[in-house]
């Protein structure tokens, strides 16, 4: 299987520890299977929401898919990755359930 570079995007604000531990729950899964995992979960506390959708959109440049954590469409920053990533023609998988069941777009 070819290394994928995937952006996990999905909710954080307002989530308890800006749903952290679903984003590197993925991100950790993802690495098992040997692809390369851009986290925006790992980035620190402190930057401005404009700051960190620069450094976001940045990594979504870089990457080769896109990987939507559920509640996504209740995300504002998540929702303009999502756009931003088929404005680059990017493919996108979906978590659809608590199974973490993908489906691919």
């Amino acid at each position: 299987m070819q290394q994928l570079k995937i952006y996990i995007a999905g909710p954080m604000s307002g989530i308890s520890n800006d749903n952290r531990e679903a984003f590197n729950q993925k991100a950790a899964l993802l690495r098992q299977q040997g692809h390369c995992v851009l986290n925006p979960a790992t980035l620190p506390p402190g930057l401005e929401q404009r700051e960190y959708m620069d450094i976001c959109y940045a990594m979504i440049r870089a990457a080769n898919t896109l990987h939507m954590l559920p509640g996504w469409q209740n995300s504002a920053g998540a929702t303009a990755e999502y756009h931003c990533a088929v404005k680059l023609g990017l493919p996108i998988t979906f978590e659809q359930n608590e199974l973490h069941e993908e489906v691919t777009y």
